[in-house]
């Protein structure tokens, strides 16, 4: 599908509209990024500028190695940028301390492609130690947790064991973690990748649905293609640069 975006398409640009800046979630200016120091120092983003909008569903794509894992984690304040400017919830990261950080990511949700689930915990107390990180009652993370796991289609699995569940419902119990307090922007590294299609499919309109009803900014890596209908734009990256942004309802119309 990119493939034939970029052949009937070289010179999309990223696509950014007044509303989107005047409320964006995250805005980066001229970001770069390099690991390793000396000789061996090399970059891995360069200039990266993009805007994302509250309530948007992002889809990022591109090759292993473009960068997109790294420009991820630079957003959720699990790497400190080095140069150009990024903002994340009004809050600019460059030279932000380890205080300012870690309030931050008390507003981010994060969904990986392994669901990092504690096996001795059962589905709803998985839930509930993202809730108990938010200065919620008690009473109020179990309330949560409930109802986020009814949200996600897990009603009947609350007191089963991650060892009982299937690769999908694992993923979903996932899901409900992020999203249980409700965080502002919801950030996912290849959710579907261990799952088949339908699994697939599933975790990520659950994720869509969830997400449009409390307002919150979802930016996927991903490389499905079954999935990129999902999304509000499709963001590309190759070789540490973001090669384009476009509208999904624009990338169909050319893909007909």
């Amino acid at each position: 599908m990119l493939d034939k975006l970029r052949d009937d398409q070289p010179s999309i640009s990223p696509v950014t509209t007044p509303k989107q800046i005047e409320n964006a979630v995250v805005s980066i200016k001229g970001l770069n990024h390099y690991f390793g120091k000396g000789a061996l120092r090399k970059q891995v983003l360069q200039d990266i500028t993009l805007d994302i909008g509250q309530g948007e569903l992002i889809i990022m794509t591109g090759p292993s190695g473009s960068g997109k894992t790294t420009l991820l984690t630079l957003m959720g304040g699990l790497r400190s940028p080095q140069e150009g400017s990024l903002r994340v919830l009004g809050e600019e990261l460059r030279n932000a301390g380890k205080g300012k950080v870690t309030k931050l990511r008390r507003n981010i949700g994060y969904i990986f492609q392994a669901h990092n689930l504690l096996k001795s915990l059962t589905a709803q107390q998985n839930v509930e130690m993202s809730g108990q990180l938010h200065n919620m009652s008690s009473a109020e993370v179990r309330r949560r947790s409930a109802m986020m796991l009814d949200a996600v289609g897990l009603s009947d699995r609350k007191k089963y064991y991650p060892d009982s569940l299937s690769g999908g419902q694992k993923q979903r119990v996932a899901i409900a973690r992020a999203l249980v307090s409700h965080p502002k922007l919801v950030l996912a590294d290849e959710p579907t990748a261990a799952l088949d299609s339908k699994s697939g499919r599933d975790v990520v309109m659950i994720m869509q649905r969830l997400a449009k009803e409390q307002g919150t900014t979802i930016l996927m890596v991903t490389h499905d293609n079954r999935i990129l209908d999902v999304a509000d734009r499709i963001v590309n990256m190759e070789d540490g640069c973001l090669a384009g942004s476009i509208p999904v309802q624009i990338s169909n119309q050319i893909i007909r």
